[in-house]
């Protein structure tokens, strides 16, 4: 039976990237999105990078307590053991912090970290119980430098972050890896409209290449954080 990823929000960018790499190496995906003709054309992506893999997808937003719940009962509905699990769902909302509509914080906070957080406390049991598996947990550039128009989302992310030390302190006796992917900024619609050229941009399939390297690595090593830049620098 082939393993098995679990990538949050693997309709688009990053999320999507990784979910066909994973796939080109024989990997069966399960994943989650807004919009169900995103998740069906991914579907199709995938079978057609590998036709032996199996791909379980459901339409959540996960901005949405009950809906992080759903996904979690759905993945843990398949009773298959998660070898990678992704949490890529983010949402970026510009803004500042004494300026930016009233709401924003809490949405951007649902979305970016508990969504994460609770997904994490609802598929990470049963990795501890097995001794095996992956927690990756995408953060950001945003992580550890604030900005201005960054508002809500670098608090987020800067919790994030902090999230992904405790947890890989709490799994590393457990034999579960856990490692931070802190991309700076990466072509994806996110950017549509900005007058930059692409060669300013990292591609979400170089961000892909280097989560499934760091997960190819010996069970003795772990790359704790990925920070990960254009080469000409953050914009």
């Amino acid at each position: 039976m082939n393993k098995l990823l679990v990538v949050t929000g693997g309709s688009r960018g990053i999320g999507r990237a990784i979910a066909e790499k994973f796939a080109s190496q024989g990997f069966d995906v399960v994943t989650c999105g807004r919009k169900q003709g995103d998740l069906d054309h991914l579907a199709d992506s995938l079978r057609q990078i590998n036709p032996d893999c199996k791909v379980y997808t459901q339409q959540s937003d996960l901005s949405k307590r009950e809906e992080v719940t759903a996904f979690v009962d759905f993945v843990k509905g398949l009773d298959r053991d998660v070898e990678v699990l992704v949490n890529n769902t983010g949402v970026f909302l510009p803004g500042q912090i004494l300026g930016e509509d009233e709401g924003i914080m809490e949405l951007t906070m649902q979305t970016n970290l508990y969504s994460a957080y609770h997904i994490v406390r609802g598929l990470v049991p049963r990795m501890v119980e097995k001794k095996a598996g992956y927690v990756f947990n995408i953060c950001s550039t945003a992580s550890i430098q604030s900005y201005i128009n960054g508002g809500s989302y670098c608090i987020s992310k800067h919790a994030m972050l902090g999230m992904n030390k405790g947890l890989r302190e709490e799994l590393k006796e457990h034999d579960v890896k856990v490692t931070a992917v802190l991309p700076g900024p990466t072509l994806t619609s996110s950017w549509d409209g900005v007058d930059l050229p692409p060669e300013r941009f990292i591609k979400p399939e170089d961000v892909a290449e280097t989560v499934f390297a760091t997960y190819s690595l010996s069970p003795y090593t772990v790359v704790e954080e990925l920070l990960i830049r254009p080469q000409l620098g953050d914009l």
